[in-house]
């Protein structure tokens, strides 16, 4: 229907709709939160604009931030807030429990929120005015392609592709296709038949694994959720350019950083520039000094950490990167720069960071601080005990995969996968897709969800 002639309000009503059947199709009632959240700060947004006065702006403001940032806390961390409540209170000798709600999380919760949330922070730092149809964005927050698991996209950027159709063309659609099939090879090949299994193993046997299982399983988890959010974020940006629209790239070769800094403008880049734009900057970034700075990179590291889930580990997992860009931030004041004198350096500093990237890896994927302690005694060797992976064919064949993909990552390095796709050949373009839908339909994995769905 998105092809046909007719006129481009329906059409956009069409995908409005299809956004909404599409979020329905998990569990229906929660639309209701996701028109609610659209609806609210619709409405706080042109209060904000409207208003002169600092004060009124900034409790206009307040408002927006108190019903996102509100819904957040009681879908996705009240749980978490009451076993530590719970656990602090016994500690202190008060016999007495508050019970979990059990409240289901929001598909998509996060990424819809700091979308809209993003929305009226542009008005409220006058970067973008109140947007003239309701219709327009409405759509901007729903957008079906990627409204469950990002990109996290920008007004600024999405807006204005709805004021006129464009029309895809060939080589635009069959783009958006192969991006699509990549994406989906990604994921239920590479993800879910060729790395989960190994790591689910080592990870739900951490006690028992040794040196080898827990590095094994700590790389090919980093390989399983690259392949994984990565595959999903090709899948939203192939389907949104078949329907003419452009999505911004999350992923750009991040296991090729060099450098933490350089991994965070390659690894989930919608999320860590609207963690620098909208909590980053407005603290004070790194215009107060060196301390301040450092104050300010941990502060959003670790609310980034907290973004992805409530957990002590993402915390820690956060409170790591920060770290990271705390010493990586120290170096570059010594001699950093003078340390770059050759490719074989470059290579040695990209080791360097996809070896403590991996390690943060560990914190990520585990359940609990006990997993954690578990996974790195395995790793460096103090648990002495029998390996549980066998090493066979099918191992050599998984960890020469994870190996490929590092080495096409520095391939790609400063390249994006849209632009090679369509310098390739026809034919070359159509026996790489021939390979991955065969390995789709025949090597699939569990079909688990995408591991971003929980976030």
């Amino acid at each position: 229907m998105h092809h046909l002639p007719i006129s481009w309000r329906l059409k956009k009503s069409h995908l409005l709709l299809a956004s909404y059947l599409f979020y329905a199709a998990w569990n229906p009632p929660f639309v209701l939160l996701l028109l609610l959240s659209t609806f609210w700060d619709w409405q706080v947004a042109q209060k904000i604009h409207q208003s002169e006065e600092v004060n009124k702006r900034r409790r206009w403001l307040f408002v927006s931030l108190f019903l996102n940032l509100g819904m957040l806390v009681v879908f996705k961390y009240a749980g978490f807030l009451l076993e530590n409540f719970n656990t602090l209170i016994l500690n202190l000798g008060v016999q007495w429990q508050v019970s979990d709600p059990g409240l289901i999380l929001p598909m998509g919760i996060s990424f819809y929120t700091f979308q809209t949330l993003s929305y009226t922070l542009d008005i409220y730092f006058k970067r973008l005015k109140p947007w003239h149809s309701f219709l327009d964005y409405a759509l901007y927050v729903s957008f079906f392609p990627q409204l469950v698991a990002g990109p996290i996209v920008r007004a600024i950027d999405f807006l204005p592709q709805t004021l006129k159709q464009v029309r895809v063309s060939v080589d635009q659609f069959s783009t958006g296709v192969a991006l699509f099939l990549i994406g989906l090879f990604q994921k239920t090949v590479m993800a879910d038949a060729w790395f989960a299994p190994v790591v689910d193993q080592v990870f739900n046997q951490s006690a028992q694994a040794s040196s080898t299982d827990a590095w094994l399983g700590s790389l090919f988890f980093t390989g399983q959720i690259f392949c994984d959010f990565s595959g999903y974020s090709l899948c939203a940006i192939g389907v949104a350019m078949c329907l003419g629209f452009n999505l911004p790239v999350n992923f750009k070769a991040p296991f090729a950083a060099v450098g933490f800094s350089d991994f965070w403008r390659r690894w989930h880049i919608s999320l860590s520039s609207w963690l620098r734009d909208y909590l980053y900057i407005p603290l004070g970034g790194n215009r107060h000094g060196f301390w301040s700075t450092g104050k300010n990179l941990m502060f959003t590291m670790l609310l980034g950490g907290l973004w992805h889930g409530a957990s002590w580990t993402f915390v820690l997992w956060g409170f790591l990167h920060g770290l990271y860009l705390l010493i990586e931030r120290g170096l570059k004041r010594c001699s950093w720069p003078k340390l770059f004198s050759s490719t074989a350096i470059q290579w040695l500093f990209s080791l360097m960071t996809l070896l403590f990237v991996v390690w943060a890896f560990v914190v990520f994927r585990a359940e609990n601080m006990t997993q954690v302690s578990e996974m790195f005694r395995a790793m460096f060797g103090m648990q002495l005990v029998d390996d549980l992976l066998s090493w066979d064919v099918w191992m050599g064949f998984v960890l020469a995969a994870f190996v490929t993909l590092l080495l096409v990552q520095w391939r790609l390095r400063h390249r994006l996968m849209s632009d090679v796709l369509m310098a390739m050949p026809w034919w070359c373009r159509s026996a790489l897709l021939f390979v991955c839908v065969v390995l789709i339909i025949l090597g699939s994995g569990e079909k688990d969800a995408f591991i971003y769905f929980q976030f």
